[in-house]
């Protein structure tokens, strides 16, 4: 097996500054997306989770220190500078670059800032001294100033700036660093002003060390913090004008920031336009009069006043309107990426969200250009009388960019409790995808991205464990993709325990079996009304090229063209019609041996960490609980007939180690 680095992992734990962590997340987001997931993790995660193997860049930003030393001194420290040597990349951010240097010296005779010592991961081996100016205040902007960079160009290949001004506030300078001899050091860029501390042999505000394997890119200011996301300081001097410079120079400053993450081995995007703001919601039927349905369901929680509807959820507004109220054509357009971002970091859960009624005519090709109305629901009906299916998908909401289709629902129990089993919510883009713990599921465009409500009564949950829902999903996907088209049959798709589907990587020889993740399934429960109210979020890559193989890349040529609307279409029927046989037959023989049929694990080699490491083989899941059963293997292999069945709410599976964890 093989994973691909897609994770960019931003430590957001104890010693950082949610500014710093803000603006971090901002400006990586808006680089890698959609080739990375950016996830924010904790020291927990750096300490216990096999993080390492998909991590592209572990990114460590501003704050303080010490805190760092705390919580990540020994095992983290060591974890990370594994990490970085077997060729992983470290970017150190102010107080990340002090942390990732020999030494540190910071505020050096101020004794209520003083900090001095040794630090552990060392990957600029000598000293960062700061701060580069003087002024530094914790928790304050007294000491901030855009600090004029001069811009080593011929440590790369892309044109950049030949200098530029970027937010400081407290950072070092790396001392020597034009004569280190010990490690291959590179300056990229060095403060273009005079300093009020010592740096040596130069003035190095953002360096790049090679460590073993890998890299580790450090810097003094802030070249991650956009001029547009500063808050004014009337109290701070001067602070206007460091928001005017920044703002000038923000062009030079990405392209910088561009560059660097490029020079480390990023495959950088090349469209940092505005952020795609958030569309409206359109909400239709197979028959028009079901939306007319749900919005009666809607009435006792629609506020009116104004001349507005509004459901008031408990994480989210929605105004709701009719077709013939709702926005026209134009205005709809600008709620498309490219046309009417922002520059700025968004509060997304303050945007009111508008879903237009569709409550006399499917929505418009001009209206939903990357979702086709018409195909969805002709496909829906071909497929229904193929399976036997009749509701699942018939009441459809799409939005072209959302925040994600999971948390909309999930997190608005207001919203969903009236909502029958089968609705569904579909996204060409999701600017907040979530998946299992703490990933996130990257959705560029050609991704298929919906979230399904299934209302499993109580009563039935101790015969038909809700946790089997996620497994009977998996293989309807699976099978759903498999009988979608001529062509299609034999395409290498499997799934892999609890909830992920893989695909053998068509780069790769065949005999390799090198297989790579294209599909995710996250399942959340809530109770409401004498039922468990589950929403299936489905992410899969379809007809993306990125961020890892598609479904498209394993098609014959001969093969008919995939459309996201159909494979909708199909999955929906194929899981309404296992749902229906899973409420009447349980877990049964035919659904175990479908399951058996398609996942990846028999027989597979595991090691169990909450059991000191034992050596143990993948037996199947058991049909009461759909807990993994594995049996104890002696040196020789062979089963001891010790056997452990594993909850998958309590356990990870890193497929790609063979690594059962105990989850925190």
């Amino acid at each position: 097996m093989t994973s691909r680095k897609l994770n960019v992992l931003v430590y957001t734990g104890t010693g950082t500054t949610a500014e710093s962590v803000r603006q971090c997340m901002y400006s990586l987001r808006r680089l890698l997306s959609p080739n990375y997931a950016v996830i924010p993790i904790n020291e927990s995660i750096i300490l216990k989770e096999p993080w390492a193997p998909t991590c592209a860049l572990l990114v460590i930003p501003g704050g303080a220190d010490l805190g760092y030393c705390r919580v990540l001194n020994g095992e983290g420290n060591r974890r990370i500078a594994d990490y970085v040597r077997r060729g992983g990349v470290y970017l150190g951010l102010c107080a990340g670059s002090y942390y990732g240097c020999a030494r540190c010296e910071f505020e050096v005779g101020n004794k209520p800032l003083e900090v001095i010592g040794s630090r552990e991961l060392a990957f600029f081996p000598g000293t960062c001294r700061g701060g580069a100016f003087k002024g530094f205040e914790y928790q304050s902007e007294r000491g901030a100033r855009a600090a004029l960079l001069k811009v080593s160009t011929g440590a790369f290949k892309e044109q950049v700036p030949q200098s530029f001004r970027s937010y400081y506030n407290g950072g070092g300078v790396f001392v020597d660093a034009a004569s280190v001899k010990s490690r291959k050091v590179e300056v990229l860029a060095s403060y273009d002003e005079q300093l009020d501390v010592d740096g040596g042999d130069g003035k190095a505000a953002v360096v790049l060390c090679h460590v073993g394997d890998g890299k580790a890119l450090l810097s003094g200011p802030h070249p991650e913090f956009a001029a547009a996301n500063l808050s004014p300081q009337p109290d701070v001097p001067g602070y206007d004008e460091l928001m005017h410079r920044l703002t000038e120079d923000d062009l030079q400053r990405v392209q910088f920031l561009r560059a660097c993450l490029a020079r480390v081995g990023l495959e950088v995007s090349q469209d940092t336009g505005a952020l795609p703001p958030l569309s409206t919601l359109h909400l239709s039927a197979i028959d028009n009069t079901k939306v007319s349905e749900i919005l009666c369901n809607w009435e006792d929680v629609i506020d009116k006043g104004d001349g507005e509807e509004l459901i008031k959820g408990e994480a989210d507004t929605f105004l709701v309107q009719s077709d013939e109220d709702a926005l026209s054509v134009q205005e709809l357009r600008q709620s498309l990426p490219g046309e009417g971002g922002t520059d700025g970091i968004v509060d997304y859960a303050a945007v009111t969200k508008t879903i237009v009624a569709h409550e006399k005519a499917l929505p418009s090709h001009e209206t939903t250009p990357r979702f086709d109305h018409k195909l969805f629901y002709s496909s829906l009906r071909r497929f229904q009388g193929l399976e036997g299916a009749e509701d699942w998908g018939s009441i459809l909401m799409y939005g072209d960019v959302v925040t994600s289709t999971n948390s909309l629902l999930e997190k608005n129990p207001k919203l969903i409790s009236k909502l029958p089993t089968g609705f569904t919510f579909s996204a060409s883009t999701q600017v907040a995808g979530r998946g299992r713990g703490t990933n996130v599921w990257l959705a560029p465009p050609g991704a298929l991205l919906f979230s399904t409500i299934i209302n499993h009564p109580a009563h039935l949950a101790v015969s038909r464990p809700v946790v089997f829902i996620q497994y009977i999903a998996a293989v309807a996907i699976v099978e759903a993709i498999q009988s979608l088209d001529v062509g299609y049959g034999n395409l290498p798709v499997k799934l892999k325990w609890p909830n992920d589907i893989y695909a053998l990587d068509p780069t790769k020889p065949a005999s390799a079996k090198h297989y790579v993740k294209i599909g995710g399934i996250l399942s959340q429960c809530g109770y409401s009304d004498g039922a468990y109210q589950i929403v299936l979020g489905i992410g899969i890559n379809a007809v993306n090229p990125r961020p890892t193989t598609s479904i498209s890349d394993l098609l014959p040529a001969e093969a008919p063209a995939l459309r996201l609307e159909a494979l909708l279409a199909r999955i929906l029927t194929r899981l309404e019609t296992m749902y229906a046989q899973f409420r009447r037959e349980g877990f049964s023989q035919d659904l175990e041996r479908r399951y058996y049929r398609h996942w990846l694990h028999t027989g597979q080699a595991v090691s169990l960490e909450a059991e000191g490491g034992v050596k143990a083989r993948v037996l199947g899941i058991t049909r009461d609980w759909g807990m993994l059963r594995v049996e104890e293997t002696d040196a020789e292999g062979r089963g001891t007939g010790r056997v452990w069945s594993l909850q998958s709410d309590e356990n990870s599976f890193d497929f790609w180690k063979g690594l059962v964890r105990r989850k925190e």
